[in-house]
Parts: C-alpha cells; sequence; structure tokens
C-alpha cells in the first residue's frame, strides 16, 4: 500500500462514518510520512492507542475490502497495534519528543522522533533483517546507535543477549555502509 495515498483514502472514509482516529504511528508507514522512504508498506503500525476504537477497526476492514474489490489490494489488518508493547523498552522521554506525521479530516497521527524511530528499527532488526534498508535511510551515527544500547539490554532476558547485542550492533555499523536496496515499483531490486 501506498501509506499516504491510503491515509488520506481512509481519512475521508472515517469523516463519512463520523469516526475519529488519533494515535501514534511507527514503521514504514510513519517514515514514508516523514519523507525519510518512499516505499511500499504492507501495513499501518498504530504504536497508541494500544487498542482501537471497535467501530475503527470495523471501517478498516470495510474499507480494506472496498479497496481489494476495486483492484487494490489491502489487507483487512492494515491497521493493526501489532507493535504496541514497543511502549515498555522507548528511551525515556519519548512522549516529549513526538513530531505530527499526519493531519486529516478524521484522522491525526504523530510518529516518533528521529532517535526513537531509529531506536524502533534497529529492535526490529535484531529480530529481522527487513528493517535494514530503512535504517541506511535513518542513517544513524555510531554515536545514536551506542546510545541506544543501555536500553536495548533490557529488551531480552537471555543471559547470552547482552553479548549477542554488542556484536550485533557492531555488525549492523558495518552494514549500514552498505549501499541501500531499493524497491523499483514492484518487486525489483535496485541498488543506490
Amino acid at each position: 500500500m501506498d501509506p499516504l495515498a491510503t491515509l488520506e483514502a481512509f481519512d475521508s472514509a472515517l469523516a463519512r462514518r463520523g469516526l475519529r482516529l488519533d494515535g501514534i504511528v511507527i514503521g514504514g508507514t510513519a517514515l514514508n510520512l516523514l519523507g525519510i522512504v518512499k516505499r511500499q508498506t504492507r501495513d499501518c503500525d498504530v504504536l497508541v492507542p494500544p487498542t482501537l476504537d471497535p467501530a475503527v477497526v470495523e471501517a478498516a476492514r470495510a474499507f480494506a475490502q472496498e479497496r481489494t474489490r476495486n483492484g487494490d489490494p489491502l489487507q483487512d489488518g492494515w491497521l493493526n497495534t501489532g507493535p504496541a508493547t514497543v511502549v515498555d523498552y522507548l528511551p525515556d522521554g519519548w512522549g516529549r519528543r513526538l513530531q505530527p506525521a499526519f493531519a486529516g479530516a478524521a484522522i491525526e497521527f504523530q510518529t516518533l522522533s528521529r532517535k526513537d524511530l531509529i531506536f524502533t528499527k534497529v529492535y526490529a532488526y535484531l529480530d529481522r533483517e527487513t528493517d535494514l534498508d530503512d535504517l541506511k535511510h535513518l542513517k544513524p551515527s555510531r554515536d545514536e546507535l551506542t546510545s541506544l544500547e543501555p536500553w536495548l539490554r533490557h529488551v531480552d532476558a537471555n543471559p547470552a543477549w547482552p553479548s549477542y547485542l554488542t556484536r550485533a550492533l557492531l555488525l549492523l555499523e558495518e552494514r549500514l555502509r552498505e549501499p541501500v536496496e531499493e524497491r523499483d515499483g514492484g518487486s525489483r531490486l535496485r541498488r543506490r
């Protein structure tokens, strides 16, 4: 999905239903809305509120079905709060560093600061490498990566986690120097 176009259309759909959605988005949608990346995403990850109004969830499902019928496939769960538990690990003061991301008639989204977006992408990268290109676009410095290590140390109770984390961050720093791989319209990759 194209995050901006999808949110603009969903904003109109919510307004017609007299519904409102205020929240904090992260992930690919947030990076697209901020202009950091320009790519398709599978979904819109809402960090806060941790649960969505059932009427908004039903509106999102109906919206997805209508879009799919019109040839623009959209998953029923495209609007979700899957990453809501990330709030438990964010660096102190994250709520004071929010920035505007989208304002429509029925939807107003904020997102995390660049530092906190880097944290969420590093956190995700440690579990799945698909977030590497987003991190390359965010261009974290060595100091930024080092400053996140104390918070990242607490996201896993495994005794081997601290040494894994140190090695993973060093490897990430090297990998951030590699060219960005971007999808060119569809599935074709191109190096930049």
